[in-house]
């Protein structure tokens, strides 16, 4: 059940990014002739370093607009639950359903195709469902040029709409990190892209207590929480489980944004 308006943050302006960095570079020729490489080289290293910490800091919001957080005073938290299909899912979906709580997956397109049962399943039974890339080049992402940039979100779009009948209207960048090139084609598509404000580190940390800890210290009204499903280790089930008594413990309710 929708319990909060969550605001879609389409990017407007995909392109500002290409005049800020024209402008900035006309301004370190000028500074280079004048001054010489002792001014010159300084300001050229200062004015690529905003470029580099938007695309490396996973919730920079400089090359196109980022939900962070649902705003509203309530006890609620938005879970996402990033990297599935897997052979998790069916476990989610049942521990989801025992504690009355919604979640969206953030599913990664190849591995949607080779399960659309499960893609089905979590449309069926009441969940969300985001754009999580095509293949999760989890190294690569952040550098991706815009050709690809684009079929890895296109073609999700795709497969995602293709076997729910519904097309999806949030997306996560793989590992949060997303590049100039991103905000283009979530404008084309409608899409926007979400952040989280807890997270415990769960598709590398193993320890459910650790993982709880971790979230519950970060978490507020509306917080968005980033889970995973289909990690190495195995326990992303207890990890859930876990989190869900804390929430259940805290008063907090998991719901769907809208």
């Amino acid at each position: 059940m929708t319990e909060v308006v969550a605001p879609r943050r389409v990017p407007r302006r995909p392109h500002a990014w290409a005049w800020c960095l024209v402008a900035s570079q006309v301004l370190v020729v000028w500074l280079w002739w004048r001054f010489g490489w002792q001014v010159g080289l300084p300001a050229m290293v200062a004015s690529h370093a905003p470029f580099w910490w938007a695309t490396l800091v996973p919730d920079s919001a400089l090359f196109s607009p980022v939900l962070r957080r649902l705003p509203t005073p309530a006890q609620v938290a938005w879970l996402t639950i990033d990297d599935g299909p897997s052979p998790d899912t069916r476990a989610v979906l049942d521990l989801l359903d025992a504690f009355d709580a919604k979640a969206t997956f953030f599913l990664v397109g190849e591995r949607a195709r080779a399960h659309p049962d499960l893609v089905r399943e979590i449309a069926r039974r009441g969940h969300g469902i985001g754009n999580h890339s095509a293949t999760h080049p989890q190294a690569w992402f952040w550098a991706l040029p815009p050709t690809r940039m684009r079929d890895e979100i296109e073609r999700t779009q795709a497969t995602l709409r293709e076997l729910t009948g519904t097309t999806p209207h949030w997306f996560r960048a793989v590992v949060g990190m997303a590049n100039p090139f991103v905000a283009s084609v979530l404008k084309a598509n409608g899409l926007t892209r979400v952040a989280w404000s807890a997270r415990g580190y769960d598709a590398f940390a193993s320890d459910p207590q650790r993982v709880a800890d971790r979230i519950e210290g970060q978490l507020s009204p509306g917080a968005i929480v980033l889970l995973h499903e289909g990690a190495k280790h195995g326990r992303n089930v207890e990890v859930l489980r876990v989190v869900l008594e804390r929430l259940q413990a805290r008063g907090y309710r998991a719901v769907l944004p809208d």
